[in-house]
């Protein structure tokens, strides 16, 4: 048998190092369990960064890809196919909108919404030629392209990369003062996670969302929402940004919508918007493909019923009470996030947050790191209350509390 040390050195010896994978080579997985090449089982507390919403081999998800895999797979956005259209309609009534542009990876769908939003304020607000700007947050993660990382605060994403794509303008996230000041006639847009998730799992405080959008309403600026990680039921609502009652001028979503099967993506927002762009301006081969569009509408229908959200809040509470109790003890910091998801952060006088992850992976928990010692739990939307329970009191362990 090939061992997870030889696997290791493979992938070691012939991919670029752009991630530190915990030492771990998963070979199958159902629901909130990954079993790996050796037969060890690991409960997923990460869902693949919410990927992962409806757990790993959801049967419905995978019902739905494999009868559209029987039919049609790609046609190339040069024909219509027969998923497009529903695809289309059910997205936009289940964010409220009207129009849908779909893309693949989330970060195309980021920078669909900066092409987006720059060409709305040439063409609807009239600002001159090159001089649009977006306002976005520090500590903020859109993904990687070179136009993201223009606006990235975080050197590791950045450092190295230049030279940057201008155009942004970046406040600290939370701060209604330096937002309004930021804002200028050039402004076409606000580009906000309402819930930061590479940066920790922050939450702004009460009210910044409601007071962002009426002041992006009061200037004319586009408000958009990146809810790839957010979205989708993650925070026990269909969208992070229900829980002030904030409706933006545009979702950019992701990862979930692909129900953990294949990279789907989309722009969402109103025919005014959207209607800027004409054809040959803007595409993808694959955006909006007839599989894609057969597990999205998969995912929508399940979101729909709303139990995904009724269980991401109940099994968010249970969540963030256990781990109340752990911040009490001074072994954690602080606990921070919405729903079924979390950022805790550990004093480092216990070890850094890869550490921690690899003492957590040895006693068959699987989370990941961000920015030294804190751990990132989110885990798919379909864990069993007692599976949840286990895994905190594996992190209780790992903590010493």
């Amino acid at each position: 048998m090939t061992t997870t040390e030889d696997l290791i050195a493979t992938a070691d010896a012939h991919s670029a190092h752009t991630y530190h994978p915990l030492p771990v080579v998963i070979a199958t997985a159902d629901g909130a369990w990954m079993t790996d090449v050796e037969g060890r089982r690991y409960l997923d507390l990460l869902a693949g960064y919410s990927a992962l919403n409806f757990g790993h081999g959801n049967r419905r998800l995978l019902d739905a890809a494999r009868a559209q895999m029987e039919r049609v797979t790609l046609t190339s956005r040069a024909f219509h196919h027969d998923r497009f259209g529903a695809f289309c309609e059910q997205l936009a009534a289940l964010c409220g909108m009207e129009t849908v542009l779909p893309m693949n990876t989330g970060a195309e769908a980021v920078e669909t919404a900066v092409k987006t939003a720059r060409k709305w304020g040439y063409r609807v607000k009239g600002v001159p030629r090159e001089m649009a700007k977006i306002v976005v947050a520090d500590n903020n993660f859109h993904g990687r392209t070179t136009t993201i990382i223009s606006f990235s605060t975080d050197p590791g994403s950045r450092a190295d990369f230049g030279p940057y794509t201008p155009g942004f303008e970046i406040v600290p996230y939370g701060d209604l003062t330096a937002m309004r000041s930021a804002l200028t006639e050039n402004t076409v847009a606000v580009l906000l996670e309402p819930v930061q998730g590479e940066a920790g799992v922050v939450v702004p405080p009460a009210g910044y969302l409601p007071a962002v959008r009426e002041l992006t309403r009061e200037r004319n600026v586009l408000f958009i929402a990146d809810e790839i990680q957010s979205g989708l039921g993650r925070t026990g609502r269909t969208f992070a940004c229900e829980h002030e009652g904030v409706v933006p001028d545009m979702y950019v979503l992701g990862k979930a919508l692909g129900g953990g099967i294949l990279p789907v993506s989309a722009v969402v927002s109103s025919r005014e918007v959207l209607g800027v762009f004409r054809p040959g301006e803007h595409g993808s081969t694959f955006g909006g493909n007839p599989l894609a569009c057969a597990v999205a509408l998969e995912v929508i229908a399940m979101l729909r019923t709303g139990e995904y959200q009724a269980r991401a809040a109940e099994l968010g509470e249970r969540l963030h009470r256990e781990l109340g109790q752990l911040a009490g003890t001074g072994r954690v910091r602080e606990v921070r996030g919405r729903g079924l998801w979390a950022g805790v952060d550990v004093d480092p006088a216990l070890g850094s947050g890869r550490e921690l992850s690899r003492r957590l992976m040895d006693r068959g928990v699987l989370v990941k790191d961000t920015h030294g010692s804190t751990l990132r739990i989110a885990p798919p939307l379909v864990i069993d209350e007692e599976d949840l329970d286990w895994g905190l009191d594996q992190l209780q362990a790992v903590l010493g509390a």
